[in-house]
This record gives C-alpha cells, structure tokens and sequence, in this order.
C-alpha cells in the first residue's frame, strides 16, 4: 500500500478549515471582510503558512466562492434533486433553499446574497466567478421548471417563473436578517404556493 504522506493531509485538513472559516466570515462581513492576518489568528496558524496555501487574497476570495458553492450545492440541490423531475421538484427546490437560509447553514443568511451585493458593481475575477454561479444557479433553476413544463405540470415561461421564485427566496432571507425573525420564510413560502398555483395546470397534484 502506498504511504500517505502526512504533510498533504495536515496541509489539506488545513486548507479545508480555512476555508471553512472563511466562508462564514464572508457570509457576514463580505469577501472585502477576508485577510490572511485575520484567519490566521482565528485559527492559529502563521501568517507565512496560510499565505503558502493561497497566496494572494484574491486567490482566498475565488477559493472561498468555490467552498460556498460546494455547501451550498450540498445544502440545496442535491436534496431537492432527490425528488423526481416536475412540479414537486420545483417545491423541494424551494423549500431546500428557504430552509438553507432559515438554519443559518451560513450565519450571514445567504452566502451569494451578501458577497453578489458586495461585488456586484465592480470589475475583476472576483465579480466574474461570482456571475457565474449566478448564471449557473439561475441555468439549473429554469431547468427544474422548464421540466415540469414539459411534463405538462406548469404552464407559462420558465425563464420568467425562475426569476420570481428566485425574488421569493431572496426577499425572505434580506427581511430575516434585517428584521431579525424568521416570519418572511413563512411569507415566502404562501408565495412560492401562490406563485406555482397561478402556474399549475389543473387536475395536476400539488406537493405541498
């Protein structure tokens, strides 16, 4: 059996504590709120050691948008991709992401939400990677719809449904964390169901 050598793992367990820590740092303070003199001392490590796992603080910013990616496709579509194709897998969708926001899986709410906001108005490879999650959240949600269409479940266009269900999540979790409670995850789900229902074709069978 061929040995491991136990600098990479101690370097890997390391890089994946980073990051875990930094995408919880970024949730709440934003990419900006990210330095390698700040992690270093949460965690206890030396500044020259962290530098050699990323080496620049843009290369911890892409890094971290990488790691939030994974949680967030971990958290809200695998679960929902449990779910057949069609209108129920539009509700699972739905209700996988407000329940991501609502348990604080990042303790900023969204992690996209807040960081999109911070580099939304800006140039650079940090505004790049982040439209492109955009995009590709956005591609996979209209798809899920686009499905159920085709599955002669919903009616209407998929690219238009998919914005505004995606208007619903994002409103429910800015009003949480500005209002401090959770009535908007409430809110948004009676108008997800309002939403889907103006949409459904009848006799279909409804999930929720």
């Amino acid at each position: 059996m061929e040995k491991v050598d136990g600098r990479l793992v101690r370097g890997d367990q390391t890089r994946r504590a980073v990051l875990r820590r930094s995408v919880d740092i970024a949730s709440v303070d934003g990419l900006e709120g990210l330095s390698i003199g700040r992690l270093a001392a949460d965690l206890g490590i030396s500044k020259s050691g962290l530098f050699a796992h990323f080496g620049s603080k843009e290369e911890l910013q892409l890094a971290t948008i990488r790691a939030a990616r994974r949680i967030y496709a971990d958290t809200v579509v695998t679960p929902a991709f449990e779910v057949e194709p069609g209108l129920g897998r539009v509700w699972a969708l739905s209700a996988c992401w407000l329940e991501y926001s609502r348990q604080r899986v990042f303790p900023g709410g969204c992690f996209f939400q807040k960081v999109s906001h911070e580099y939304a108005g800006r140039e650079g490879a940090v505004h790049d990677a982040l439209l492109e999650v955009h995009w590709e959240w956005m591609k996979l949600l209209e798809d899920v719809v686009q499905a159920a269409i085709d599955r002669g479940e919903l009616t209407g266009d998929a690219k238009q449904l998919a914005f505004d269900l995606n208007a619903y999540y994002e409103a429910a979790n800015f009003a949480s964390l500005l209002q401090g409670d959770l009535a908007g995850y409430d809110q948004a789900r009676q108008a997800i169901r309002t939403r889907l229902e103006s949409a459904v074709v009848p006799g279909t069978p409804t999930p929720w």
